[in-house]
């Protein structure tokens, strides 16, 4: 039997579940918000275009308006300034979006403290039980943040001093780009950095670091609790867009039961 046809019984029998991380994309899907004068996304919407009527009797169909970078998607190196010289979204080689991944939960610390930041020590730490970051891998954050994803205002968590959430620290996120395999980070925010980044040195270190290095983010993952430590395998499927900066992805991961 070939790998192929191992893998498709594999599934078929369940021992090996496929696990979907993305979630549903809809108007009521948070997104981020930056204060002005910055420009924002617009937020994800349908407009029918038929629906079994005058318009197309046999057929029902939409237009969709939506921002690069809203629900789970898939950020590319050219999206960031330290990136503008790399791949856009239909660069990306399709075998970087086929990759071991790993799953780092901070939830515990996260609901302690909305603003918990991720340190070098605590990624250590992770490795010395659950052993080495996966070489070209993906490592996945996990901070129970998707509990509040029907809930803009819950997921933004923002006040009179900005948004509070969870997220990596500067130093922890540039060791992780540029001084381990990984090859790309993905969270359950709205997006790879912190609430507060903003206010960090650099701003948005996840997004300077990791794209500005050639890597990839992943955000507003769902059902990272269903994944081991180790172990899984992520398929990212971002749309090709031509000179996207990112794209709305369907994100899956296959595990062993």
């Amino acid at each position: 039997m070939s790998v192929l046809a191992q893998l498709l019984a594999a599934v078929a029998d369940g021992s090996v579940e496929i696990v979907d991380l993305t979630a549903p994309l809809s108007e009521r899907t948070p997104i981020l918000r930056l204060p002005e004068p910055f420009a924002n996304t617009v937020p994800f919407r349908l407009r029918e275009i038929s629906r079994y009527d005058d318009r197309g009797p046999a057929w029902y169909w939409n237009d969709i308006e939506t921002g690069e970078h809203v629900g789970t998607h898939f950020d590319a190196p050219v999206h960031w300034a330290t990136g503008r010289d790399g791949e856009d979204v239909s660069q990306v080689p399709p075998a970087r979006l086929v990759a071991p991944a790993v799953v780092l939960d901070a939830s515990g610390r996260a609901a302690a403290d909305p603003d918990f930041l991720l340190e070098i020590d605590h990624v250590r730490d992770w490795e010395r039980e659950h052993g080495p970051l996966p070489d070209g891998g993906w490592l996945l954050y996990r901070t129970g943040w998707d509990a509040r994803a029907g809930d803009q205002d819950a997921f933004l968590n923002a006040d009179e001093n900005g948004p509070h959430t969870p997220g990596i620290s500067a130093e922890c996120a540039r060791w992780l780009a540029e001084e381990t395999p990984l090859l790309g980070l993905g969270v359950e925010t709205v997006g790879t950095d912190a609430g507060a980044a903003h206010g960090f040195d650099p701003p948005f270190p996840c997004h300077s670091y990791f794209l500005g290095a050639g890597k990839y983010g992943l955000t507003q993952l769902r059902n990272l609790d269903r994944l081991p430590a180790r172990g899984a395998v992520l398929l990212a499927s971002p749309l090709p867009i031509v000179g996207g900066s990112g794209s709305p992805a369907r994100v899956l991961a296959l595990i062993e039961r």
